[in-house]
Order: structure tokens, then sequence, then C-alpha cells
């Protein structure tokens, strides 16, 4: 094996973790936009929290902090996935079926980033590695 592909094999797990810690990051701002008023958007004063955008804050704020710590990841994962499916066809399809007109990328990066986390897993730094190490 060259140098190359060692430094590939070696890191892969390495990047998945970092993969699935930025986008978990960013995902959970969505959801304190939504529910805590961090950072601050016009677009959610009032927001009620037995609405589906409520629902989805829920699954942004607590799902995202799962998979930031690396916590179940790939059954939330999968959950968080299905939630940006239906986002995207909920919010963003009616007004066109390109992601880049319709404003619908982000949710279908999300959509396929965790879809992809919940078949690969979460790399090597999480909690759910530490507990399997454990047992």
């Amino acid at each position: 094996m060259s140098k190359l592909e060692t430094f590939y094999v070696q890191w892969s797990p390495r990047l998945l973790s970092v993969l699935r810690v930025v986008t978990a990051f960013l995902f959970v701002q969505h959801g304190s936009m939504k529910l805590l008023g961090f950072p601050p958007s016009e677009a959610f004063a009032g927001l009620k929290l037995f609405s589906l955008i409520g629902l989805a804050g829920v699954l942004e704020l607590v799902g995202g902090q799962l998979l930031l710590l690396g916590l179940f990841t790939r059954p939330v994962a999968f959950i968080l996935s299905g939630e940006m499916a239906f986002a995207y066809f909920m919010a963003h399809a009616p007004h066109g079926i390109d992601p880049v007109l319709n404003h619908g990328e982000l949710a279908v990066l999300y959509c396929f980033i965790f879809l992809y986390l919940s078949a690969s897993g979460n790399g090597v730094w999480s909690i759910d590695q530490v507990l399997h190490r454990r047992n």
C-alpha cells in the first residue's frame, strides 16, 4: 500500500467524524433559531411549538445535538434525512423542481449527508464508538 493510500485509510474514519460534527453544528443552529430565537430571525417570531415548523425545530435541535455528540447516529441521521426530504417537497419543490432556483439546496444537501451518515455510521470520534468499545 502506498503512503497516500495509507493516509486515506487512516484519515477516512476521522474525516467522517469531522463531516458529522460540522454538519450537526450547522444543523443545530436551524433548530435554535426556530425554538430559542438564536441567532435571531424575524421569520420565526411567534412560532408555535405544535406546528410543522415547531416540530422541525425540535428535530433539528435535539437530533442535531445527538449527531454532534455521535449518539444514536444511524437512527437519528435516518430520521433527519427524512425530515429534510419532507421539508424539500413541502417548502421548496412547489416553487419549482430546481433546488438552486427554489432555495432548497440546503435541504437536499442535509438530506443526502444524513442519509450517508445513517449508512456509514459516525466515524471514530463519537459517544457511540466509546460505548461500542466498552462492550
